[in-house]
């Protein structure tokens, strides 16, 4: 067996937990991939055609991540798992504060005045199914108009610039488009699960999970000492702008288990809104897509 390969993704507790060594006082033998983020400009506001969409669930389908333990929206996992690119982690999730965002200057001042109007968001990725899931007490389906915009530093960037009415952002981009004065019209907070593969070891799992839920209690104990962390992730282009001192904790670890519940429900609403292809909705039971489940 290789090192464990952990990787940070636009949240705080893998860099906390890096710092602190609790992966070595975990006894794991591991590599830190730290990995600056830097995308390409997307330079117009047309949808990308089908062939061109990618986002969470296209990298699991695809090449994978290049971590041991990958988080995605729980959506996104719950069906990659389900269709057997992977095992959804069943002794812990997260929650991440998102939302759709507008311009200062922006006519738009409710959720109903979002009727049609083009929301850019990551195709088959958290904003997604968030969007969907925030609006339908506002909107009629068929008013729900969603832009795929690639991913989340490109979609940010077309909205930046101006390219797109409206996004739906989360973590480090959502607290930077708040610092730049840009409006919430409504929360879109959504949870997030891991993936691991097969041949990982349980126990280094667990492992890794020790040392980010000791991350996680020195972020709610002093969350200004770690902010600095979010500049990491952001591409060249927004560096200069940044002041993480405005910025919040991000996504949070919740060490509750994934239960049978949470999948049956979250599965039969992918299935309902036909967000995939009947060849790709994959039909494998809990004890198949979830590792080892505490309940």
């Amino acid at each position: 067996m290789g090192k464990f390969v952990i990787a940070p993704h636009m949240r705080l507790q893998e860099w906390v937990a890096e710092e602190k060594r609790y992966f070595k006082d975990e006894g794991l033998d591991y590599e830190f991939h730290d990995v600056k983020k830097s995308v390409a400009a997307i330079k117009t506001a047309e949808e990308l055609p089908p062939e061109q969409r990618s986002g969470a669930y296209q990298t699991f389908e695809g090449q994978g991540r290049a971590c041991d333990v990958s988080s995605a929206c729980h959506w996104t996992v719950n069906m990659a798992a389900s269709n057997g690119h992977g095992r959804l982690w069943g002794e812990a999730y997260s929650v991440t504060p998102g939302g759709i965002y507008v311009s200062q200057d922006s006519d738009i001042r409710g959720p109903e005045d979002l009727a049609g109007v083009p929301i850019t968001v990551g195709f088959q990725s958290g904003s997604h199914y968030s969007t969907i899931q925030a609006l339908e007490p506002f909107i009629e389906r068929d008013q729900i108009k969603l832009h795929y915009g690639g991913m989340l530093f490109q979609r940010l960037e077309l909205f930046i610039d101006g390219e797109v009415p409206a996004a739906n952002l989360f973590g480090g981009p959502m607290y930077f488009a708040e610092q730049l004065g840009y409006r919430k019209i409504i929360d879109t907070s959504f949870m997030i699960a891991a993936m691991i593969s097969d041949d990982v070891q349980t126990e280094d799992v667990r492992k890794c999970y020790r040392a980010l839920k000791r991350a996680q209690a020195d972020i709610d104990l002093r969350l200004e000492k770690y902010k600095h962390y979010y500049r990491n992730e952001f591409p060249p282009r927004f560096r200069d702008e940044l002041d993480t001192r405005t910025f919040g904790p991000g996504e949070r670890i919740v060490f509750d288990p994934y239960t049978r519940e949470m999948f049956d429900v979250t599965h039969k609403w992918v299935e309902d809104w036909k967000i995939f292809d009947e060849s790709k909705v994959g039909h494998g039971t809990y004890e198949e897509s979830v590792a080892s489940p505490t309940t």
